[in-house]
C-alpha cells in the first residue's frame, strides 16, 4: 500500500489522478494501476511526437503500456535533479539540472549560457564527421560491370551447355550467340568483380557504423531532451484525460487530429481511424452522433480517415457523401467526404423533432414509391398499347363495359369510411369545446409528449451517458475509465457559426398594409372555421348555445 500521498480531481465525470508536480512523477510506480486511466495506447496516430513515444516503447511492440511509462519516469527522475521541470514541456535544460555525469558532460560541450536544447543536439549531430576508410576503386569500367552483371547468367548457361556439348550430352544451336570472351577470361572478371563489391561494401560499412557511433554519442542526451518535452503531456492524457478537459482552448488532447468543418460548424472532437472494423463494434457504444470521413490532402497526396463526433446542432443536413474539409493540427487542409454515420441524440431539442421528421420521411418516401409505381405501370400501358395498335391476336375477346353496379359496394365502402372519419372529427372537436382553456392547454401538451416524451427521455438518457472510451478502445486504447462527454462540455466540442441579423436586398417584402390585410383575411378565415364547426356541432347563434 503506497503512502505518498496523490492529488484527486473529477474530470468527465470520474474522479482521476492529477500529475502536478515531479515527485508526482518520482512517485509513479506507486499509484495503483486501478487509477489509471488509460492502461495501454498506440504509438502511432497521436499529436505526440512518434519518436518520443517510440524511445518510451522499450519492446517496440506498438504500444505504450504502464510498466514502460513508470519505467521512462525513473530514468528521467534518475537523469534530472529537479523533474519539476518536467512540467514546463520544454525542449531544453539547464546544465546544472543534470544529474547524469556522461550525459552533462555531452551537454556541456554544446551549451550556451548554461543551457543545451534539442537544435543545438541536433546541430552537433548534422557537423558530425569520421576519417572515412578509403573505398577501393573499380576494377573495370562502370558500364562494363554493368553489362558483365546483365550478361553473367547467360554466359554461364552457354559455358555449362558448352561443356556438356563436349560429353556429348547436350547440342548448342547453331543460331546461339556466342560470349565474346573465354570461360577463363569470364571467370577472372567474376572474380575480380565480387571481391571489389565485398571491399566496398566492407569499406562503406565501417564508414556507416563509425559515424553512427560518432552520432551515437549524443543519443541520451537527445532522449532526454524529446522526453523532457514530451513526457508531461504524455501524462496529462494518460493517467488523467487532463488535456481534454482542461478548459483552455489551445490545449488538445493527444488523440485529437485535427478540426472538421462541415454544414456551418466546426467539430473539434476528431480522431484518426486505425482500425475501422472495430469501430463498427465499438463506436456505437459512445452514445454520440458520429461522422466517418475520408480525407485526403490533393497537394501532398496524405490520406487518412477520421471519426468526428458532432455534438451540437440540427442533422437535417448531414448525410453519407456529404463534403466538408478537415485541418489537421499542422494547419494542413484535406478534402472531407463522410461516408459512414452514426445515428444519436445531439440534443433534446433535436430530439423532440425526431418523430415528425421521421413521420415526414416515411410519407415522402411513401409518396414517392407510389408515384414510381404509377409511372411505371402508365408507361407500362402506354408501352402495350403502342405495340398492340397494328397487331390485335385472333379471337380476342371484346372488353367488358364499366359496369357502375360493380363498383357500388366500394364507393359504399369508401362513403362508410369518410362517415366514421367525420363521425371521429365531430366527437373529438365536441369534447374539445366542453374543456376549460387550461384543459385544453393540457391536452395540447400532453399529445405533444405522448409523441415525442419517448424519444425525449432516450435522447436525456445517452445524452448523459456520451463516452468517448469505445472510440478510443477501437482505435487500440485500453482505456481504464469512462471519458464522459456532459451536454455543457458537448458544446465546446463543436462551434455553430453566428452570423449577425441582416436583410436580403434581393428579397422583396410585403408592403404594410398588405401585411394588415393578410392578417385580417386569416382572422376571418380562422372565425368561419370555427363558426362551421358550432354550427356542425348544433350551437345555436341566436341564444349561444348548443341544442
Amino acid at each position: 500500500m503506497s503512502k505518498y500521498k496523490w492529488n484527486f480531481v473529477n474530470v468527465g465525470g470520474v474522479t482521476r489522478v492529477r500529475i502536478q508536480s515531479g515527485e508526482d512523477i518520482r512517485h509513479l510506480r506507486e499509484l495503483d494501476k486501478k487509477k489509471w486511466t488509460v492502461l495501454s495506447c498506440p504509438v502511432n496516430g497521436l499529436e505526440i511526437s512518434s519518436e518520443s513515444l517510440s524511445l518510451m516503447d522499450t519492446d517496440g511492440d506498438g504500444k505504450l503500456r504502464v510498466k514502460e511509462v513508470i519505467a521512462t519516469a525513473e530514468w528521467l527522475c534518475a537523469a534530472l535533479k529537479n523533474p519539476d521541470t518536467l512540467l514546463e514541456q520544454k525542449d531544453s535544460i539547464t546544465i546544472d539540472n543534470i544529474a547524469d555525469e556522461s550525459i552533462k558532460a555531452i551537454g556541456e560541450k554544446l551549451a550556451a549560457n548554461g543551457v543545451v536544447s534539442l537544435a543545438d543536439v541536433d546541430a552537433a549531430i548534422g557537423a558530425v564527421t569520421i576519417e572515412e576508410q578509403p573505398v577501393p576503386a573499380a576494377p573495370l569500367e562502370a558500364d562494363v560491370i554493368a553489362a558483365y552483371k546483365e550478361k553473367s547468367a547467360e554466359y554461364a548457361a552457354y559455358f555449362e551447355q558448352e561443356k556438356l556439348q563436349k560429353l556429348g550430352l547436350a547440342v548448342i544451336a547453331e543460331d546461339t550467340p556466342k560470349p565474346g570472351m573465354t570461360e577463363k577470361k569470364f571467370i577472372e572478371m567474376g572474380k575480380q568483380i565480387a571481391e571489389w563489391e565485398a571491399a566496398k561494401t566492407a569499406a562503406e560499412t565501417a564508414n556507416a557504423d563509425a559515424l553512427a557511433a560518432a552520432k551515437g554519442e549524443y543519443a541520451p542526451l537527445r532522449k532526454l531532451l524529446l522526453l523532457h518535452r514530451d513526457f508531461y503531456r504524455l501524462l496529462r492524457n494518460y493517467v488523467a484525460f487532463e488535456d481534454f478537459y482542461d478548459h483552455n482552448p489551445a490545449t488538445i488532447a493527444s488523440f485529437q487530429a485535427g478540426t472538421l468543418i462541415i454544414d456551418q460548424r466546426a467539430c473539434h472532437l476528431c480522431v484518426r481511424v486505425n482500425d475501422l472494423p472495430k469501430h463498427d463494434s465499438q463506436a456505437p457504444l459512445s452514445g454520440m452522433y458520429l461522422l466517418y470521413c475520408n480525407c485526403e490532402n490533393q497537394q501532398t497526396g496524405k490520406k487518412m480517415q477520421i471519426v468526428a463526433a458532432m455534438t451540437q446542432g440540427e442533422i437535417s443536413n448531414l448525410s453519407v457523401g456529404k463534403n466538408g474539409v478537415f485541418y489537421d493540427n499542422d494547419g494542413l487542409d484535406y478534402d472531407a467526404s463522410v461516408f459512414k454515420i452514426v445515428d444519436n441524440p445531439i440534443s433534446i431539442r433535436q430530439a423532440f423533432w425526431t418523430p415528425y421528421r421521421k413521420l415526414s420521411k416515411w410519407i415522402e418516401e411513401k409518396i414517392n414509391k407510389s408515384a414510381a409505381e404509377k409511372d411505371a405501370a402508365v408507361m407500362g400501358d402506354m408501352t402495350a398499347k403502342g405495340e398492340n395498335l397494328t397487331v390485335k391476336a385472333e379471337g380476342e375477346a371484346p372488353k367488358p363495359a364499366f359496369d357502375i353496379a360493380k363498383f357500388a359496394g366500394i364507393f359504399a365502402a369508401i362513403g362508410m369510411a369518410l362517415g366514421m372519419i367525420g363521425t371521429m372529427l365531430v366527437s373529438v372537436a365536441k369534447g374539445w369545446i366542453t374543456l376549460t382553456w387550461w384543459q385544453q392547454i393540457l391536452v395540447f401538451v400532453g399529445i405533444l409528449l405522448l409523441i415525442s416524451g419517448p424519444s425525449m427521455v432516450m435522447a436525456w438518457l445517452k445524452l448523459r451517458r456520451r463516452n468517448l472510451a469505445p472510440v478510443l478502445n477501437a482505435n487500440g486504447w485500453a482505456v481504464n475509465a469512462d471519458a464522459i462527454i456532459s451536454v455543457p462540455f458537448g458544446r465546446t466540442l463543436t462551434e455553430q457559426v453566428r452570423f449577425p441579423f441582416t436583410k436580403d436586398p434581393f428579397k422583396k417584402g410585403m408592403s404594410t398594409w398588405a401585411k394588415w390585410l393578410l392578417a385580417l383575411g386569416i382572422i376571418i378565415l380562422i372565425i368561419a372555421i370555427v363558426c362551421v364547426i358550432l354550427y356542425l356541432l348544433g350551437f345555436c347563434f341566436c341564444c349561444f348555445c348548443f341544442h
